[in-house]
C-alpha cells in the first residue's frame, strides 16, 4: 500500500502523485466539514471499525492480488473503491473553491476524467503491492455518525508498520470513508491544494487541470 512518507523500499520520484491518487480516493472530505479535532470522546463504535477493516483491507487486497486478469482487476477495484469511499463527493472536494463555480458541462467531463486519472496512477504501480496488511487498533466517536478508526498497515515492502487514521461518517452498514491522517496531518487537503493551485495559475480555467488530468498529470508535485 503506497502512503506518504513511508519506508517502502526503492520509492519512485512519481510517489508524490500516487500518494495524491490515495488522497482523493480515500481522502474525500465534504466541503462542509472541518478537519477533525481528535479525542473528543473515548468510546468507540464497533460497527466503523468493522467497516474500514473490511473495505479499507479489501482495497488494498484487491491490488495485490496476482491471480486476477488486469480487466478483472480494474473492474474489482472501481467496485472496491465504490464501496469504501464516496466518490462523487471527493470530486467534488478536491476542486476546492471552484466546486461553487465549475459549469455543468466542465463538471460532466472532469468527473469521469478525474476518475480515470486516480485508477490509472494505482493501477500503473500493481508491481508495490506485496499483501499488505491492515488491522484495526480502536476508533474515537466524536459524534454520533461521525468516527476516527484508528489501523496499522504493515507487511508487503513496508519496512515496520504504518499507523493510518480513518475518518467515516454514516452509520449502520452506510459508512463512507471522508478522509485519511497520516503523521498527525489530515491528506485529503493536499490534493485540494494541487488542483486549486493549477486552477489558479490557469487564471481559473478548470478545463486546464482537466486536460493535465486527461494527458496524465496532476498539476504542482
Amino acid at each position: 500500500m503506497i502512503l506518504p512518507g513511508n519506508t517502502m523500499r526503492n520509492p519512485s520520484p512519481t510517489r508524490r502523485g500516487a500518494n495524491a491518487a490515495l488522497l482523493a480516493f480515500f481522502g474525500a472530505a465534504a466541503l462542509s466539514i472541518a478537519s477533525p479535532a481528535l479525542a473528543q470522546s473515548s468510546a468507540r463504535d464497533p460497527s466503523a471499525e468493522a467497516f474500514v477493516q473490511a473495505k479499507a483491507q479489501r482495497v488494498i487486497s484487491v491490488l495485490a492480488n496476482k491471480s486476477m486478469s488486469e480487466t478483472q482487476k480494474k473492474q474489482v477495484f472501481r467496485q472496491a473503491v465504490d464501496e469504501l469511499a464516496d466518490v462523487p463527493r471527493i470530486t467534488n472536494f478536491v476542486l476546492g473553491k471552484y466546486a461553487r463555480t465549475i459549469t455543468p458541462e466542465q463538471r460532466a467531463r472532469f468527473t469521469p476524467v478525474f476518475r480515470t486519472y486516480a485508477e490509472n496512477v494505482y493501477q500503473s504501480r500493481i508491481d508495490d503491492y506485496r499483501g499488505e496488511q491492515l488491522k484495526v487498533t480502536g476508533s474515537v466517536v466524536r459524534k454520533p455518525g461521525d468516527v476516527i478508526v484508528n489501523t496499522v498497515v504493515s507487511g508487503g515492502q513496508l519496512g515496520q508498520p504504518v499507523p493510518v487514521s480513518w475518518r467515516v461518517l454514516g452509520g449502520g452498514a452506510n459508512w463512507k470513508v471522508v478522509d485519511v491522517q497520516f503523521k498527525g496531518i489530515w491528506l485529503a487537503i493536499t490534493q485540494q491544494q494541487d488542483f486549486v493551485s493549477t486552477i489558479d495559475n490557469a487564471g481559473g480555467n478548470i478545463d486546464v487541470l482537466t486536460n493535465q488530468l486527461q494527458k496524465g498529470g496532476s498539476g504542482r508535485r
